[in-house]
């Protein structure tokens, strides 16, 4: 499924994107929408990758409240944009995206990190969102 994909990889890039500017998410996703509108080079924003970044900005607050309390040894200010980014996005789709296989989910993320982090990264990537797959039926409690 290239398609989702790519739907994730734009979802990740809207997401630092927005973390690197201090801007909300959903204005960086019109933004992205309007761009691709405007510029006949730029491919448009798929749906899933708005399904992604709305959803993420839902539920923002509770991944990462998560990521704090699961990564151990480090604080989400301390760890590195790349990888919150990615944790974010992994953590909203694995947690409250019923549709993506769990697997898919983590080998996606482990993926943006090799691609766009460093040499750790993967690892800890896998590592985290595994935590999260184990903790998966109590992790949706209401917000």
């Amino acid at each position: 499924m290239a398609a989702r994909n790519t739907a994730r990889k734009r979802a990740f890039q809207i997401l630092f994107e927005a973390d690197q500017r201090g801007a909300d998410v959903l204005t960086v996703l019109a933004d992205w929408v309007r761009h691709a509108r405007s510029d006949t080079r730029q491919p448009p924003v798929s749906e899933y990758t708005m399904e992604l970044v709305e959803g993420y900005e839902k539920h923002a607050s509770r991944i990462d409240e998560l990521i704090s309390q699961y990564a151990v040894g480090w604080t989400l200010d301390r760890m590195p944009v790349v990888d919150r980014n990615i944790l974010r996005l992994g953590a909203y789709e694995l947690v409250w995206v019923d549709g993506t296989p769990d697997a898919v989910v983590l080998d996606e993320a482990v993926q943006l990190a090799k691609e766009f982090s460093t040499d750790e990264s993967p690892a800890f990537v896998n590592g985290l969102l595994g935590r999260f797959k184990e903790l998966k039926p109590s992790l949706r409690r209401a917000e």
